[in-house]
């Protein structure tokens, strides 16, 4: 019996989709966000088995939300269009999820692209300073790649999921701060799997820095001490790149302030440990970990 849903958001990515759902050995929930190049016809073609829940706009990151909604399982994974998980691991993802019910989120192994090269955000997991527990499988996180992780669905809809006003590039660490807010362990699991092949052309990256440093920003005032916020954006502010991104953060700044819940001290004493270990000489200095 599958313990365990895909849930996968995608929008206009149809050819990638396809041969990812070609991948897939789980039941699969696709939320399309309003895609124009034929997207849920063509799933629905090639997948009949497959659920499609074709939206009418782009909701970015909460158009999984939609789909955990649908779940009937008590886990959740989640995938891209051009990813998908490897052969085993959802069932054992299941297996350690049962085993310690205390944790609520899973982060796999990221394996990129035909050479199988590691994701730097899987190593600086591995590497991070927050140790691990005997109610946990594997070091504790505080962050993610979303097309990676299983989630125990009740703990998904207790925190509310990724918040909407977020939409795409950086939403998981809301998410991640108030799964552990809510008591939640979060481990990284290197023997799960995840494929990866994104794809570089036509992506505009001057946008998506835009759009990760304003939800680095909204994230520091939804839920970190002022001077955190205070230092985020005058490093945001220092940066010409950033600076379009502290702008759109600002347009937001009575939604934060209206929503503002400070983190547990303990949460946030580990976030300010990965905060100073992200700024450590040798992070500086370009090696192959990144901030998490």
């Amino acid at each position: 019996m599958n313990e365990t849903t895909v849930v996968v958001a995608t929008r206009n990515r149809r050819d990638r989709l396809l041969e990812a759902l070609g991948r897939c050995d789980a039941p699969v929930i696709v939320v399309d966000n309003g895609s124009t190049d034929g997207t849920p016809d063509a799933v629905r073609a090639r997948f009949p088995e497959v659920r499609v829940v074709p939206l009418t706009r782009n909701t970015g990151a909460a158009a999984r939300n939609i789909g955990v909604e649908l779940a009937r399982t008590p886990f959740v994974a989640f995938a891209d269009d051009d990813s998908y998980w490897a052969p085993g691991a959802l069932a054992r993802a299941a297996e350690l999820m049962r085993a310690y019910p205390s944790t609520g989120l899973l982060a796999a192994r990221v394996l990129v692209g035909a050479e199988e090269r590691l994701d730097p955000v899987s190593r600086s997991m591995a590497a991070a300073p927050l140790g691990d527990g005997p109610d946990q499988p594997g070091p504790s996180v505080l962050g993610f790649l979303a097309c990676s992780v299983v989630v125990r669905r009740v703990a998904f809809r207790a925190v509310g999921g990724f918040d909407p006003v977020l939409r795409v590039y950086g939403e998981e660490a809301l998410f991640a701060l108030d799964l552990a807010a809510a008591g939640w362990r979060l481990a990284y699991v290197p023997e799960l799997v995840v494929h990866h092949f994104p794809e570089r052309a036509g992506r505009d990256r001057s946008a998506r820095q835009r759009m990760e440093t304003r939800n680095r920003l909204l994230t520091a005032l939804l839920r970190r001490p002022a001077a955190v916020v205070a230092r985020t954006a005058l490093a945001a502010l220092r940066d010409p790149a950033g600076r379009p991104g502290v702008w759109a953060a600002a347009r937001e700044l009575g939604w934060a302030i209206r929503h503002r819940r400070r983190l547990p001290a303990e949460v946030e004493a580990a976030r300010a440990r990965l905060d100073r270990w992200d700024a450590e000489p040798a992070f500086a200095a370009g090696d192959q970990r990144v901030a998490l």
